[in-house]
């Protein structure tokens, strides 16, 4: 029995991210983590996109938890990967795509430094997509809260 739970226990680490933090603040709708330095991230192949790992001050709100917290109580926040990569895309990859699209097709019809203007001005619009779309990335993007052991 302890070698079944073991290994689902592995395979659940396996598949997710985790970054250990402390809750910073307790509100009625979720929890503020602020999240530690990970060791973790030495080894992780996504951590120069990431930005996790660059500092020690970042906090991430949670929504929906099915326990309850204290305030100041250490815990771990996992991501399974492929929804990490897919933060990735939406934050980094698609723009880059954007932005290059937009430089080489206005780059026919314009001089360099227009079509440059252009490929710059079209992240707005998509940055602005993804405020208005918040909500929806809110649900799609789940943390889970594990208590830490």
């Amino acid at each position: 029995m302890e070698n079944n739970e073991e290994s689902n226990e592995s395979e659940i680490s396996l598949s997710s991210i985790k970054h250990e933090g402390v809750i910073s603040k307790v509100n009625p709708n979720g929890y503020v983590i602020s999240l530690k330095g990970n060791f973790n991230c030495e080894g992780c192949k996504a951590k120069s996109a990431c930005g996790v790992s660059e500092s020690n001050d970042k906090e991430i709100e949670i929504f929906d938890s099915n326990e309850l917290y204290n305030l100041n109580e250490s815990v771990t926040v996992s991501l399974k990967k492929d929804l990490g990569l897919k933060a990735v895309f939406w934050a980094y990859i698609l723009p880059f795509i954007l932005m290059m699209f937009t430089l080489v097709i206005s780059s026919y019809f314009f001089a360099e430094w227009i079509a440059g203007i252009l490929s710059l001005c079209v992240l707005g619009p998509y940055y602005l997509m993804l405020f208005i779309f918040n909500n929806k990335f809110k649900k799609a993007f789940k943390l889970s809260i594990l208590k830490y052991n």
